[in-house]
C-alpha cells in the first residue's frame, strides 16, 4: 500500500472513497469474432517502465514489442505543464513504437531438450540520454537489450540549382565529366576551358547558384541492439527477473536457484540462493518467484510452491540459506485435502512502490503481507473462491497449475489480477472498503458486472486483517454462462503513476483508466 497500511487509515467517521470508475482506453491487436489466434502471438508478458512513458509486451514468438505515451510526449514535459497549470490528461495514451525479435527457438544437444522462445518475463533497466534498455528472458538465455532511434542521414540539396541548368533534365549527368582522364590539377583534357561537358555551358563569371550538397537527417528509426546475453546459468527454467535498486545488478530465478548478476559482467553470475537437496527425491519445494526489494539493494523477497514468501538480506552472507524472515498462513486443522499444497502455491509476488507491502497471488487468493509482521497477511482478497467445487475438474484439465500475475497501484491503495473468462479483478486495500470490481477484457470493460451488495464499512485498526471476496455467484460468471477456462487473463500491469491498467487476453492487449 502506497502509504503503508497505518498510513492508510481514514479519520473516524469518515467513509472511504469511492470506488474506481473504469473505462475502456485503448487495444492493440484486437482480433475480430472468430479469428483464430495463432500461439506464437500470445501474449506472455507485459511491463510499465518507472516513469510510465514506455510499455513492453513479450510474446510466445520471442518478440518484444514497445508503445510509448503520447498524451504528454504532444504537450511539453510534465514538469513544464505542471508550472503552467495545464491540465494534465488522467488518461495516458500509447502509441505502437516497434518490435525485435528477442529470442529464437534453440536446441539443448547436451539434454536433448527443444528451448522455446517464448519470452517470460521483461524488466526495464534505468533509461539514459533517451536510450531505452530492458532486460528480457526466455526459459533459458537472459538478454540485454539497448533501443535508440538513429537518424537517417539524406541529400536534401544538390550542388546545382535544377532551375539553372539549361536545357539539361539530368543534373546528375549534366554535372558529371565522362570517362576521360583528368589533368593533375583536376582540369579535363581535350576539351575548351570554359565548358564543363557539352551539355552545361559556363556562363562568364561562373556559376553562382553553385553550392555544397547539404545533408539533412529527418526520418529516425528505432534499432535494438542486444548488447549481453546471460546464458548457462540455470539448470531449470527461469521463472523471474528482477532489476536492483542500485542500477548496476539483478536476479534471476529458476525452480531451485536464485542467481546475482552484474549488468556488465555476462560470463559469471553469483549463487545467491540453492535450495536443491542433496537427494533430489528429498525436495518438497521449489522457488516460483522472486524480486529485489525497490528502495534497499540488500534485500529481496522470493515465494514457494508452499504459499510462504521468504525476505533474505544479502549482507548476512554470500548463499543466503537462511531467511530474515518468513511470511506464511497456516491451514485451519481439519481442511487440509489432496488440493491443499497446489492451490497454496504462489505464482507471483510484488513489493508496493514504499516497500513496506508485498502482494501475493495464489490459486484461489491475492494476500497482502506486512514486512513487519510475519503472523500473517493484513488483507486477503478471494478471487477464486467459487471454483472451490470444481478443484477435481481443474486439476484434470491442467487449469489448477495456471500462474497468474498480480499488481499494485502506484499509491498502493488498489490491487489487482486476473481470473478465467478474460475476466480481471481490482481490489481496494483501505481499511473499511469494500471495492471489489470485476472487469472484461473487452471494449465494454462493464459487460459482466455485478453489484455487490454493499455491505457497512467495519472499523478496522491498522493491523487488522480483512477479507475481501470478489463480486462473484458460485460456478457461474455474472451473466450466468458457466466459465470459459480457455480464455485466462494471466498477465497484467499497473501504470506506475495513475489510475490505468494494461492486460493481455491472448493477442490482444487492452488498456483500462479510472
Amino acid at each position: 500500500m502506497g502509504n503503508g497500511a497505518e498510513d492508510a487509515d481514514l479519520p473516524v467517521g469518515s467513509s472511504p472513497p469511492p470506488p474506481l470508475e473504469w473505462k475502456f482506453s485503448q487495444v492493440f491487436g484486437e482480433r475480430a469474432a472468430g479469428e483464430e489466434v495463432q500461439e506464437v502471438d500470445i501474449i506472455s508478458a507485459i511491463e510499465f517502465d518507472k516513469s510510465g512513458d514506455h510499455l513492453a509486451t513479450g510474446d510466445r514468438g520471442g518478440r518484444v514489442v514497445l508503445f510509448e505515451r503520447t498524451d504528454v510526449r504532444n504537450l511539453g514535459s510534465r514538469k513544464d505543464l505542471e508550472a503552467q497549470d495545464y491540465p494534465i490528461s488522467r488518461h495516458p495514451e500509447f502509441r505502437y513504437k516497434t518490435e525485435f525479435q528477442s529470442h529464437e527457438p534453440e536446441f539443448d544437444y547436451l539434454k536433448s531438450l527443444e528451448i522455446e522462445e517464448k519470452i517470460n518475463k521483461i524488466k526495464w533497466c534505468q533509461a539514459a540520454n533517451h536510450v531505452l534498455f530492458l532486460l528480457s528472458t526466455n526459459d533459458k538465455t537472459i538478454k540485454y537489450w539497448k533501443v535508440q532511434e538513429k537518424k537517417v542521414k539524406k541529400i536534401s540539396e544538390m550542388n546545382v540549382d535544377a532551375s539553372q541548368a539549361v536545357q539539361n533534365d539530368n543534373i546528375a549527368s549534366s554535372s558529371t565529366i565522362g570517362p576521360r582522364g583528368y589533368l593533375p590539377n583536376g582540369g579535363c583534357p581535350e576539351r575548351p576551358h570554359d565548358h564543363l561537358n557539352n551539355d552545361l555551358p559556363m556562363p562568364p563569371g561562373g556559376f553562382p547558384s553553385l553550392r555544397l550538397p547539404v545533408v539533412t537527417s529527418q526520418e529516425t528509426s528505432l534499432i535494438a541492439r542486444c548488447r549481453r546475453t546471460y546464458a548457462h546459468a540455470h539448470d531449470y527454467h527461469i521463472n523471474s527477473i528482477s532489476n536492483n535498486s542500485d542500477g548496476e545488478t539483478f536476479i534471476s530465478a529458476d525452480d531451485l536457484r536464485i542467481n546475482l548478476w552484474n549488468l556488465e559482467i555476462s560470463n559469471q553470475s553469483f549463487n545467491i540462493v540453492d535450495v536443491k537437496p542433496a537427494n533430489m527425491e528429498d525436495l518438497t519445494e521449489v522457488i516460483t518467484s522472486a524480486e529485489f526489494h525497490p528502495t534497499h539493494c540488500n534485500m529481496l523477497a522470493y515465494s514457494s510452491s508452499k504459499g510462504s514468501i521468504r525476505l533474505i538480506d544479502l549482507r548476512q552472507s554470500a548463499l543466503c540459506d537462511n531467511h530474515s524472515k518468513i511470511f506464511e498462513e497456516h491451514e485451519a486443522p481439519g481442511s487440509r485435502s489432496f488440493f491443499t499444497e497446489i492451490i497454496a502455491s504462489i505464482s507471483d509476488v510484488k513489493f508496493a512502490k514504499d516497500g513496506r507491502h508485498i502482494l501475493s497471488r495464489d490459486y484461489m487468493t491475492l494476500k497482502l503481507w506486512d514486512i513487519n509482521m510475519e503472523s500473517g497477511p493484513v488483507a486477503t482478497f478471494q478471487v477464486h473462491e467459487y471454483l472451490r467445487p470444481k478443484l477435481c475438474d481443474l486439476y484434470e484439465n491442467d487449469s489448477i497449475f495456471d500462474k497468474f500475475d498480480c499488481c499494485l497501484s502506484g499509491d498502493g491503495l488498489h490491487v489487482a489480477t486476473g481470473s478465467y473468462s478474460n475476466l480481471f479483478r481490482v481490489f481496494g486495500c483501505i481499511p473499511g472498503s469494500n471495492e471489489a470490481t470485476t472487469l472484461e477484457a473487452s471494449k465494454n470493460p462493464m459487460r459482466r458486472q455485478v453489484q455487490t451488495p454493499s455491505r457497512p464499512a467495519k472499523s478496522l485498526g491498522s493491523l487488522a486483517r480483512v477479507v475481501r471476496r470478489g463480486a462473484e455467484s458460485p460456478g457461474v460468471e455474472a451473466n450466468g454462462n458457466s466459465y470459459d477456462f480457455t480464455t485466462k487473463l494471466l498477465h497484467l500491469a499497473w501504470h506506475p503513476t495513475e489510475s490505468s491498467i494494461a492486460c493481455a487476453a491472448m493477442n490482444s492487449l487492452y488498456m483500462y483508466s479510472a
